[in-house]
């Protein structure tokens, strides 16, 4: 079964429940592993070690008196620094926030708690998940194990990597511009964006220590080595914000029994991709083919790239605005630019009724998704153009380019394949297809209906199947 990091969280789970193991030891095993191996990394920024040991043994003395504390009894992991924990610091990458030690646990952190998780560090990530890229002022810059030089993505890149090092069998993340799925591409890693609305979100900074609103786009979700963790977690996780209690059920529809029906969507002008992405893009889904998969390459929603990610980048930075005074987006405005900085900054000064009308057309856009999916179970998608790119931090951030195929591409470019999802609320699973030459990962984008998550979970699972998980080889 392999070494402790090499398990699931849901083959430690088993192995502690039955004696194989104790928590502690896993534990134990952990701790060593991220003393000795984290340096160059930078992934893990927090450690609780003392209420983690405590935590560890109450675990081991209910296994020996034969109690069950919950389906990951005794399991530990680490969660993205975002989410508020209880008696651990936790900062969302800010200096302001540099010695902020919450109350209370963020709900999905709570939910995993209660399921019997051990929560023993915190993941790092850009101040205030506001990048895709990891770095901050508290903590520095996280770097990617498969190549020192290059980002492990963001905003959840601390988590993506800690799971690529065996760090954590488990982690949470959370996704409003692809700050998931990213990461998960970006370290070889499996991440799921659940369908909004699903997984309270109370307790994640931003929004500011003790808000109670939900941003919008965002979510909260499971990232680890194996679909299977994924799938889990998932389930523990969704539930009713705290207004919502009292009457609230979900009962997600499962995977369809007979072939999956899949169109795929490779590539697009608006942000074509790399021949090693697209090569490796292919070779998923002719796999997915040779098993039973119907798969179309010509299938499109209607709805252009171009278009969505116009709209997904309009409401994008309507919720970013939150984080810049009145009077700077007064002045932004006015602006008439094309370049980047410029668009950017105009859309960041949406007002509330052009706000509403980028809604209508969210929902419109929805409405021609949900048409499509009345004949395709699913798409599948690039993450973005590109394996990790170099880590890059120049301000404006919008001013930023990167090399994709050797043509200079506009940094946001990156985020283009993440508007489907993300503008129209939909469920987005990301595993591994494979290594570039350079021995970078690659993911696909797995995206489908509103509320049918575990159908892309399913489809993750049937590719993990055929493609080996990659292992960085700078801890081989």
């Amino acid at each position: 079964m392999g070494e402790l990091h090499e398990r699931s969280a849901l083959e430690l789970a088993t192995a502690i429940r039955e004696g194989e193991v104790a928590s502690r030891e896993v534990l134990d095993h952990l701790l060593d592993r991220i003393e000795k191996l984290d340096g160059p990394i930078n992934a893990v920024v927090t450690l609780d070690r003392e209420r983690a040991v405590a935590e560890a043994k109450r675990a081991d003395d209910a296994t020996a008196r034969g109690d069950d504390l919950g389906p990951l009894h005794g399991v530990p992991i680490t969660v993205k620094d975002a989410f508020s924990t209880a008696g651990m610091r936790t900062t969302s990458g800010a200096p302001m926030l540099a010695e902020h030690i919450p109350d209370t646990d963020a709900a999905p952190v709570a939910a995993l708690r209660r399921a019997g998780c051990i929560v023993f560090g915190k993941t790092n990530l850009p101040m205030f998940a506001g990048d895709m890229q990891t770095y901050n002022e508290v903590f520095g810059v996280t770097n990617n194990p498969y190549d020192l030089d290059r980002t492990p993505g963001g905003s959840s890149g601390g988590a993506g990597a800690a799971l690529a090092c065996g760090f954590t069998p488990l982690e949470l993340g959370s996704d409003i511009g692809g700050s998931i799925r990213i990461p998960a591409h970006m370290c070889g890693v499996v991440g799921h964006k659940p369908s909004h609305g699903i997984v309270p979100s109370n307790g994640h900074i931003p929004g500011p220590p003790g808000s109670l609103s939900a941003p919008d786009l965002f979510v909260a979700g499971p990232m680890a080595r194996s679909v299977e963790d994924v799938a889990a977690a998932l389930q523990l996780i969704t539930g009713p914000d705290l207004f919502a209690r009292d009457a609230w059920n979900l009962s997600l529809p499962p995977a369809p029994e007979r072939p999956i029906r899949l169109a795929a969507w490779f590539d697009d002008p608006a942000s074509s991709v790399d021949a090693e992405t697209a090569a490796l893009l292919e070779a998923a889904a002719e796999g997915l083919a040779d098993r039973g998969t119907v798969v179309d390459f010509d299938a499109r929603p209607k709805a252009s790239l171009e278009e969505t990610f116009t709209l997904f980048d309009t409401l994008l930075q309507g919720v970013l605005a939150a984080g810049n005074q009145t009077a700077e987006l007064d002045e932004w405005a006015t602006l008439s630019g094309a370049d980047p900085l410029s668009v950017q900054r105009r859309r960041r000064s949406i007002r509330h009724a052009d706000w509403l009308r980028a809604n209508e057309s969210r929902q419109q856009m929805r409405l021609r998704w949900h048409r499509f999916f009345e004949t395709w179970d699913a798409i599948l998608m690039p993450v973005m153009a590109c394996p990790a790119i170099a880590h890059n931090h120049a301000q404006p951030s919008a001013e930023r380019v990167v090399t994709v195929d050797g043509q200079s591409r506009p940094y946001r470019e990156l985020l283009t394949w993440m508007a489907p999802a993300g503008a129209c609320l939909l469920p987005s699973t990301v595993v591994p297809i494979g290594v570039t030459t350079a021995g970078l990962p690659v993911g696909v984008q797995i995206v489908g209906p509103h509320l049918h998550d575990k159908t892309t979970l399913a489809i993750a699972a049937t590719i993990s199947e055929f493609v080996p998980p990659p292992a960085p080889p700078l801890l081989a």
